[in-house]
């Protein structure tokens, strides 16, 4: 199978990726397991990919997976789309925290990936490639 049941039925496993994408996008990070995580990233990626597209078709595709919640699927479209324009996906990434002190199940925080850092440090790189090489040109 392409998904993880989560032990659940199928109207409760898309209610409650569709709850974790929202808390994702609201939040821009949550703390919850491995499983869930991994599950959740797939439909976090989908909808800020359906965001780029910008058209009409993915935008009511979003809303219909989000149970019509304009305010996140607005973020989406406007916020997310353009932080990761020129990224071709992974938009999020996942850290392992440990295990829970109940069952003993690994913790992870889902996050979104920081776009603007990493093109100030390629931008900064790219500067310091060029400051050198003019640099040994004048000597």
């Amino acid at each position: 199978m392409a998904y993880r049941k989560l032990g659940r039925d199928n109207k409760h496993r898309r209610s409650m990726l569709a709850t974790l994408t929202k808390q994702v996008v609201n939040n821009e990070s949550i703390t919850t397991t491995d499983t869930r995580a991994k599950e959740v990233r797939k439909a976090v990626d989908k909808m800020i990919t359906y965001g780029k597209k910008g058209d009409l078709v993915s935008r009511r595709k979003a809303l219909a997976f989000l149970h019509n919640d304009k305010e996140v699927v607005d973020k989406i479209f406007n916020d997310l789309a353009k932080r990761y324009e020129n990224r071709n996906g992974g938009y999020t990434q996942i850290l392992k925290l440990g295990e829970r002190r109940g069952d003993n199940s690994l913790m992870v925080a889902l996050r979104l990936v920081e776009e603007n850092k990493k093109e100030e440090k390629k931008e900064e790189k790219k500067a310091s490639k060029r400051t050198s090489k003019k640099e040994q040109e004048e000597k």
